[in-house]
């Protein structure tokens, strides 16, 4: 550990002992030490500490060090991490996924949205096999005392939560909804782009930010672009209002009325073309029940946390330029919700 511009060393004299087992003499365990004995584990937890918010170069830069010592002193803070934090007994569980690398590589993560951290992170692909790994190494008992799974409307997710934990009720992830429905809005606004000729293009062209983004969260200058596009194009303007409106059914506490304003929803799509649009409420109206099921009030969990969890394994992904490291990508998801040591 450096104290101020200085690197503080230690000369330790450590003894040889013989095991009792095997008569192998071996040196003594000191518990100061970290896995790599020169350095301390308060040093090592120095290291881990700024590794959750640098790259391991800027850390290893910083104090001087190697940089696979850096990135191995860090594992050893995560794993110290998980080993202090407390067992988990999952309630409500958020399932995910995440792409590790190129082609559509996929890895499954797990939270616990109750306590508001990841506890799972496996499987090879996306498939029902995969999940299964999950239920399987939480075993039968903690599988019955999961009441609620949220996810997206993935079949094969659905599939084995039913499977392995059928009293859960299946919510279906809002973000992931929306998510729909503004890939769809993104088509109807390259069909108008395709249809209409001239001038009237320079109001569409380039615009998708502008459509899909929320209205608070534009600049000036995109608000200003999409009144101009709105008020130049009749169907654009019509889907925007109706994608804008949609986000209603989630503040509904009855499935009745839930139903109701969604039905109603899908009657205003008549006679407006919006052929994107009528395949998303029919996809809708084919995974109801699990909208539906946020209209209980046991069911009125904080699903910002999935989105926010989603941005936050990104940004990991993003500073580390893609670990190729698949078991510290799995430490660092892990224990980016734990406290620091």
């Amino acid at each position: 550990m450096s104290c101020g511009d200085r690197r503080v060393y230690l000369e330790v004299e450590t003894r040889r002992v013989p095991c009792r087992v095997t008569g192998l003499k071996r040196h003594e365990c000191l518990d100061w030490l970290a896995g790599n004995p020169f350095y301390t584990k308060r040093f090592a937890h120095f290291v881990g500490r700024k590794c959750r918010s640098m790259t391991i170069k800027d850390v290893a830069k910083e104090l001087s060090l190697d940089w696979h010592s850096v990135k191995e002193l860090d594992k050893e803070y995560m794993r110290e991490q998980l080993a202090k934090a407390p067992k988990v007994r999952p309630r409500v569980i958020g399932v995910d996924e995440i792409s590790v690398k190129k082609g559509h590589e996929y890895r499954i993560i797990v939270s616990d949205l109750e306590r508001r951290r990841p506890i799972w992170f496996g499987g090879t692909d996306r498939s029902e096999a995969s999940m299964d790994l999950f239920y399987s190494e939480l075993g039968p008992e903690r599988c019955a005392d999961i009441r609620l799974a949220v996810m997206d409307m993935w079949k094969a997710f659905r599939a084995s939560a039913n499977h392995h934990a059928p009293k859960a009720a299946i919510l279906f992830d809002k973000f992931h909804v929306l998510r729909h429905l503004g890939e769809a809005l993104d088509k109807v606004r390259k069909q108008e782009y395709a249809r209409v000729t001239g001038s009237k293009r320079k109001f569409i062209k380039g615009q998708k930010y502008v459509l899909l983004s929320n209205r608070e969260n534009l600049s000036s200058d995109g608000k200003k672009s999409l009144r101009l596009l709105l008020a130049a194009n009749h169907r654009l303007n019509t889907a925007y209002l109706l994608k804008e409106s949609f986000s209603q059914l989630w503040d509904y506490d009855s499935e009745a009325w839930a139903r109701k304003f969604f039905d109603n929803w899908r009657d205003s799509l008549k006679w407006q073309r919006l052929t994107p649009y009528e395949k998303f409420a029919a996809m809708i109206d084919r995974h109801w029940d699990g909208i539906a099921a946020y209209c209980k009030p046991e069911n009125k969990v904080a699903l910002g946390f999935v989105e926010g969890f989603n941005n936050k394994i990104r940004v990991i992904q993003r500073r580390a330029y893609g670990l190729r490291d698949e078991e510290y990508l799995k430490l660092k998801i892990l224990t980016c919700m734990l406290p620091e040591l």
